[in-house]
């Protein structure tokens, strides 16, 4: 991996493949890691940018909050300091939170976009306070109780959760917190979804445990040119439980 500061953030990527340029912008509470098998079926086909989200894996983070459009202006601070003007993104769960917050602020920039295991609604109330308890509850105790929580909402496969537990229970506190309030505080996504002119496809397990598969139904009825591929069986970690089929779907964005 390599590293370059951008808005005062210390980020880690890694670049691999060749041909249309497509971000991976990876979920809460992960890194870049988890794009791996995927990421190989697919360097023939697209230039990958793969990197750490700010405070997760090796890239760092600030101790004042952010928001989605902060951890967009990361993303294209990357593209600019890799001379690419316009790209695909393919996000996964936050990182399509953070991807439809590039789609907003830089909608010239965007070449397409996948929102895999992702949703376009903000938080209800509840889910903002649940968000902000499970924050204090990480500053007080640590990560550890996050991948406790989640590993087995991620996916029912033993050899994923093996994957993502001990992923999960190494990020650092200070991005698990800051990335917990910035989801707590993102904006409803879905007034703009109607203004896209970019192909966008939908990739979601239908038994998400996190985020139902309704989800994205409800933006394909937004807009209808959205393909939507429905995974069976599949649940949050699509690129990993069924990597060869959303290899196949994010060949779509080509």
């Amino acid at each position: 991996m390599k590293n370059v500061i951008i808005n005062n953030i210390d980020v880690a990527y890694e670049r691999r493949g060749k041909g249309t340029p497509l971000v991976f912008i990876h979920g809460y509470p992960l890194d870049h890691s988890i794009w791996n098998e995927v990421a190989a079926l697919l360097e023939s086909d697209f230039d990958l940018i793969i990197p750490d989200v700010r405070g997760f894996g090796k890239s760092t983070t600030v101790d004042t909050p952010y928001t989605m459009v902060d951890l967009a202006g990361d993303i294209a601070g990357l593209l600019d300091h890799l001379g690419v003007d316009k790209a695909a993104l393919a996000g996964h769960s936050m990182g399509g939170y953070v991807a439809l917050a590039f789609a907003k602020k830089y909608p010239e920039r965007v070449s397409g976009l996948a929102l895999i295991s992702s949703q376009a609604a903000a938080d209800s109330l509840e889910g903002k306070q649940k968000r902000y308890k499970t924050a204090e509850d990480v500053a007080e105790k640590g990560t550890g109780i996050v991948a406790e929580a989640m590993t087995t909402k991620l996916s029912d496969s033993k050899k994923v959760q093996d994957f993502v537990s001990p992923l999960m229970a190494a990020q650092s506190k200070s991005g698990v917190v800051g990335a917990l309030k910035a989801m707590a505080e993102r904006e409803d996504s879905t007034p703009i979804l109607s203004g896209f002119t970019f192909p966008v496809v939908l990739i979601h397990g239908d038994a998400d445990a996190l985020i139902p598969i309704d989800r994205a139904k409800d933006i394909k009825s937004i807009l209808p040119t959205a393909q939507l591929v429905e995974l069976q069986g599949v649940g949050h970690m699509p690129m990993m439980d069924a990597a060869e089929k959303t290899a196949q779907a994010l060949k779509l964005l080509k």
